[in-house]
């Protein structure tokens, strides 16, 4: 009986961490000109290097990194981690990518990551039609 009460008390307390981070979240910002232009200068100063600027993988330091940057250049919803969500690639930005290259950015504001995932977005190539 210890166990599934321990068990039960465990199970509630993981839901409610899962559904406080869900509340803790704000809305991306909204998507504006003077945004994607921040980001471009963010991107400017501290992504080119790695990420190229044409958004390929393709910077002075890309190609002696192992894996390699990612390439923007691709359709969106093909972002090997995010898929087409604007959040996930906020998470990126925010988080960084294990065993990678691609280090944490949370010492910019949320604003300025908000800003850097309008503009990289902007790389991505249309789906192709079939």
């Amino acid at each position: 009986m210890k166990r599934w009460t321990g068990f039960i008390v465990l199970s509630f307390f993981f839901i409610f961490l899962l559904w406080s981070q869900s509340f803790g979240q704000s809305a991306p910002p909204k998507k504006t000109p003077e945004l994607i232009n921040q980001g471009k200068k963010l991107y400017e100063q501290n992504c080119v290097t790695c990420h190229g600027t044409k958004g390929d993988g393709k910077g002075q330091l890309g190609a002696a990194l192992k894996p390699s940057p990612r390439d923007f250049n691709i359709p969106f919803k093909q972002w090997v981690h995010s898929k087409g969500d604007l959040k996930k690639v906020f998470a990126v930005i925010t988080k960084g990518i294990p065993n990678t290259s691609m280090v944490k950015w949370d010492q910019l504001s949320e604003q300025e990551r908000w800003a850097l995932v309008y503009f990289v977005v902007e790389f991505a190539a249309p789906p192709k039609k079939k």
